[in-house]
C-alpha cells in the first residue's frame, strides 16, 4: 500500500527575507532514500550525542514517510547539515502532525536552517490540508522557547513530566525530560504574523513563569539546584493550564526569561 507522500522538491520561506542570513546555497527538501534516513540518524549522534539505544532508526524513518508523516533534510549543497521528523498522529477524531525531532548540526546553528526546517514542514502539511502541527520542548530552554512561541508563532498550553525518561544525552544533564507541547495553528492569523516578523506580544500579562538566564551552567555545576528550578516550574505550569491560561510570549531581561500567559478567550 502506497502512503502519503511529502513535497519532494527544494523548501525556502516564502514569506519575508531569509532568515538571519541563511546561507544561499542551503535548501530543504524530503529524504526519500534508504541512504538519506541513515544520514538522519547521524546527526542525531552529532547534534545529541544520543547513546543509540535512545536514537530513532533510518527505519522508523522510513515508516514515518510512508504512513504520511515528514522526513525533511536541509542542505548545503550535497551535504545534510540538518533534519526534522514527524509522524502523523490524530486526537479527538481530528488529524495533525507530531514533530518528534529536528536537528542542525552545531556549525549551522543560529543562521535560520532550523526556521527552513519549519516552515518547509508547514507548507508541506498546509498542502495536504493539515492544519496542525505539535512538538515538545524543554521548558528550561530559553533558546527555544523564543523561537517556537515568538517566531514561529505556537502557543502552549500542555506540559508532561518526565516525557521520556531517562536520557543518555549530556544536554538534559540527568533531569526528568519534562516537556512544554507546542501547538502550531498553521494557518492562523497569529502563525501568519510571527512567521511574517509581525506579531505582537502582550502589553499587560496576566501571569509569568520564571528561568533564570544561566539554567545552563547550573544543570552543569549545581544540578541540585536546577533540578528545584525545573520542580518550581513544574509546579507553576500545571497549575497555570489547569486555569486554562495559555503561554503566548516569552521574554527576556538581564537575569531571566519569562514565559507570559494569558488567560483563554472562553474563560
Amino acid at each position: 500500500m502506497t502512503g502519503v507522500r511529502v513535497n519532494q522538491q527544494t523548501h525556502f520561506p516564502k514569506s519575508g527575507p531569509r532568515e538571519q542570513g541563511a546561507p544561499a546555497s542551503v535548501g530543504v527538501r524530503a529524504c526519500t532514500t534508504p541512504e538519506e534516513f541513515r544520514r538522519c540518524v547521524e546527526l542525531e549522534h552529532e547534534v545529541w550525542n544520543f547513546d543509540p539505544s535512545d536514537s530513532v532508526s533510518h527505519h522508523i524513518m522510513a515508516v514515518a514517510r510512508e504512513a504520511g508523516g515528514q522526513v525533511f533534510g536541509a542542505y548545503d549543497g550535497e551535504r545534510m547539515i540538518g533534519f526534522a521528523l514527524s509522524f502523523p498522529a490524530f486526537r479527538d477524531g481530528g488529524r495533525y502532525l507530531h514533530s518528534h525531532m529536528a536537528a542542525v548540526i552545531p556549525a549551522y546553528q543560529a543562521q535560520g536552517v532550523g526556521r527552513l526546517l519549519k516552515l518547509a514542514q508547514r507548507e508541506d502539511a498546509l498542502g495536504r490540508g493539515i492544519s496542525l502541527i505539535e512538538w515538545t520542548f524543554d521548558p528550561l530552554q530559553a533558546r527555544n522557547a523564543n523561537f517556537n512561541i515568538n517566531r514561529l508563532g505556537a502557543v502552549v498550553g500542555r506540559y508532561i513530566p518526565n516525557f521520556y525518561g531517562a536520557s543518555s544525552s549530556p544536554l538534559h544533564a540527568n533531569l526528568p525530560t519534562d516537556r512544554l507541547v507546542a501547538e502550531w495553528h498553521l494557518d492562523s492569523a497569529r502563525v501568519r504574523a510571527h512567521i511574517d516578523g509581525k506579531g505582537v506580544r502582550p502589553t499587560a500579562s496576566t501571569h509569568r513563569i520564571s528561568i533564570p538566564n544561566d539554567i545552563n551552567e547550573l544543570r552543569r555545576d549545581d544540578p541540585s539546584k536546577a533540578a528545584e528550578i525545573q520542580m518550581r516550574m513544574r509546579r507553576e505550569f500545571q497549575e497555570a493550564f489547569q486555569q486554562h491560561f495559555t503561554v503566548t510570549s516569552f521574554v527576556t531581561d538581564e537575569t531571566n526569561g519569562h514565559y507570559l500567559l494569558e488567560k483563554n478567550n472562553e474563560d
